[in-house]
């Protein structure tokens, strides 16, 4: 298998470290030159690597193409590629659905996906839109594949995937908080890091129990996790919270 990135982003990156990481095999993966910086550190890693500057001849060497590029990017470039209708193409845009896709480059082999950066180390979930036997044989070697048929369904999780942001800048609340409080900043970064981890793996155990339970279970009448929950709830920042995700799902609807 021959992969081409159009487009050397984070999640292209990410993608390629995990690529590297696991048992998938290629023989070779061509990518761009748009980000310099990040094509000539992959190059240098990886020999089976190659960079190349003209896109129309990474789509034309590989099997596999993957669109790791901007919404805007993507309007003013594709139209302008040629896709020969035997060409897989895996898009990673997240504001160009696959009607308006399929109708620019002219092919109707393509698949959404939504991965994650954590795909550099295989973890995470990567949803893919509509089911896709060679997306799916790929992805499966970087994280836990989940199909959605519905492709305005699989727009939601674009929207919970845009909590990455919001997710670290709690920890780094944490961690600023505890070192306020004379607590060494390594020592801080990796207490918190190590909680949410443990929180997060517990919570994936313990799923089909619900997340509400895990809500009340992990709460004693007047103890401390209900008056931190009691806090945010007063000061209304769940509301904000889930009105952030109405937002973005309002964006990438359109």
């Amino acid at each position: 298998m021959i992969l081409g990135f159009i487009g050397t982003g984070k999640i292209s990156s990410s993608i390629i470290y995990g690529i590297f990481k696991s048992k998938l095999k290629v023989k070779k993966i061509y990518i761009s030159s748009r980000n310099a910086k990040i094509s000539n550190k992959l190059k240098k890693k990886f020999r089976l690597i190659q960079v190349i500057k003209n896109n129309q001849e990474i789509i034309d060497k590989s099997s596999v193409i993957f669109l790791g590029i901007t919404p805007n990017v993507g309007n003013k470039i594709l139209h302008k590629l040629s896709f020969s209708k035997h060409k897989k193409i895996i898009s990673l845009i997240s504001t160009i659905n696959l009607i308006k896709l399929k109708k620019i480059i002219n092919n109707k082999n393509i698949v959404r996906a939504i991965p994650l950066p954590p795909i550099e180390i295989k973890k995470g979930p990567i949803i893919i839109c509509p089911p896709s036997k060679f997306a799916k044989n790929i992805f499966k070697h970087l994280g836990n594949v989940l199909e959605i048929k519905n492709e305005k369904l699989s727009y939601k999780f674009w929207s919970t995937a845009s909590l990455m942001a919001a997710y670290y800048e709690i920890l780094n609340t944490s961690s600023k908080w505890l070192v306020k409080k004379g607590i060494n900043k390594k020592f801080a970064d990796t207490y918190v890091a190590e909680l949410f981890f443990a929180l997060s793996q517990d919570a994936l155990n313990k799923s089909s129990q619900g997340f509400k339970k895990l809500v009340a279970d992990s709460q004693t009448p007047k103890g401390l996790n209900m008056q931190v929950l009691n806090e945010l709830k007063k000061g209304k920042f769940f509301t904000k919270f889930s009105k952030a995700l109405e937002n973005v799902n309002k964006r990438v609807s359109k």
